[in-house]
């Protein structure tokens, strides 16, 4: 039976390994229709995709290579982007060349058809996914869902604390989580910050009096709003010397529940810049009916209700 993860999943399994170590398993992997996963070497001038199969080679003809490239919905970007990628792929069929060369002929689309049907298609909001970050935009983040199919998480929707760019939270090729906010046709839409957990989950790992590492997410007349986990900030009094995207010691003055407050004064500001790591979730299920970020003693209620989602054929 297949599986179907984000792209560079399989790559390194025994089984896929096992598949691609002779003809004779490659053979059975045909005859099964099994999914397997082989680094892209070439894009070559057609914008056909070379495969390494340990074994032997493999061709993705170019009308193979994504769904809706045929059709002209997906661009050839989508194909030559691959190289030196791992590739999902079906065996179509293996040939002698005129060469004498043993080739394999490869489809990533069926790979990415069977997906769609076995697996994103029963999709639901609230569910949630294991995605791989393909592409980093300074509105978003693109993530493979299985099978090279993209979908995109805006960037409102990475965490509560404010950044500027998405580069300060992901980085290309990080595994992480995220939950369908709603389903739009063929069009997925993702969310990611219900999974980092509510303002209260977050404050917990804090104590007035502490002092603390932080990051300095945004400079106002007012203050300075510091991050202290994804899902947590607070709010210090202005420190000159201070800019945006340090990281920065403070010392914890104060923690209001009801009015989802942290009260902070800057102790020391560095100049490096931390490096995107690996989310900490706090949600270990596979679906969320509702997220509710705010304390119950606040008399302000933020909340994500997947539920009533919108779902649209």
């Amino acid at each position: 039976m297949n599986e179907f993860y984000p792209e560079g999943r399989l790559i390194e399994t025994k089984d896929n390994k096992m598949s691609l170590s002779s003809a004779a398993y490659l053979e059975q992997a045909r005859l099964t229709g099994k999914i397997l996963e082989a680094k892209a070497i070439v894009c070559d001038n057609k914008h056909n995709l070379i495969v390494d199969l340990n074994c032997m080679l493999g061709l993705i003809p170019r009308e193979e290579s994504v769904i809706g490239i045929k059709e002209g919905t997906a661009r050839d970007i989508a194909i030559i982007s691959r190289v030196n990628k791992p590739v999902c792929f079906v065996v179509m069929k293996i040939e002698k060349q005129k060469d004498g060369k043993i080739m394999a002929i490869l489809s990533r689309k069926i790979a990415q058809e069977i997906c769609i049907e076995h697996k994103i298609s029963k999709f639901s909001t609230g569910d949630v996914i294991e995605a791989t970050v393909t592409h980093i935009e300074n509105f978003g983040v693109f993530v493979d869902i299985g099978c090279g199919i993209i979908s995109f998480l805006p960037i409102d929707t990475l965490s509560v604390s404010r950044i500027a760019h998405p580069s300060e939270r992901f980085k290309i090729g990080m595994s992480i989580k995220a939950i369908i906010k709603s389903i739009i046709r063929d069009r997925i839409n993702l969310t990611h910050k219900e999974l980092l957990g509510t303002w209260e989950e977050n404050a917990k790992q804090f104590h007035i009096g502490e002092t603390v590492s932080g990051i300095a997410r945004s400079i106002e007349e007012y203050g300075i709003f510091v991050e202290l986990t994804p899902n947590l900030a607070g709010l210090a009094e202005i420190k000159e010397g201070v800019t945006r995207g340090q990281q920065i010691s403070v010392y914890i003055k104060n923690i209001i529940p009801e009015k989802m407050k942290v009260k902070l004064v800057i102790i020391e500001s560095f100049d490096t810049k931390p490096e995107p790591t690996t989310p900490n979730y706090f949600f270990d299920g596979n679906h969320m009916e509702k997220f509710v970020y705010s304390p119950a003693s606040c008399p302000k209620l933020i909340e994500t209700n997947f539920e009533q989602s919108l779902i649209r054929a």
